[in-house]
């Protein structure tokens, strides 16, 4: 199963040089976002996890008073060092379900070879 971006190709940024919008505008190496580098460092830093690869889902959201769009995150998965552990890969899913407010069905947590 693939998962691609919420948005259509129709609504693609063409400064921003893909489909996701200014908030998570890649910069950077590897085409990561800021909020994938961020959260990458909240949970390395976290006992047990190690080395983290983050890639995060989102949608944006448009509202019609105000014209402002708002990214919500729908999909998060990590490959992390820590993750055969249960404990660790558990404490993983909490904190992104407290980051995000986003169920655990939303969320993967897998080894990292």
């Amino acid at each position: 199963m693939a998962a691609l971006p919420a948005r259509s190709a129709d609504n693609a940024d063409p400064a921003s040089g893909g489909l996701w919008g200014e908030e998570e505008e890649e910069t950077g190496e590897s085409g990561k976002t800021e909020l994938e580098r961020r959260l990458e460092k909240i949970l390395s830093s976290m006992k047990g996890v190690g080395e983290v690869e983050v890639l995060l889902m989102t949608e944006e959201e448009s509202t019609a008073f105000s014209g402002s769009e708002k990214t919500e995150v729908t999909g998060v998965l990590i490959v992390a060092e820590g993750a055969d552990d249960p404990v660790t890969a558990a404490d993983i899913v909490d904190a992104v379900m407290a980051l995000f407010q986003i169920e655990a069905h939303r969320i993967r947590v897998m080894k990292m070879i």
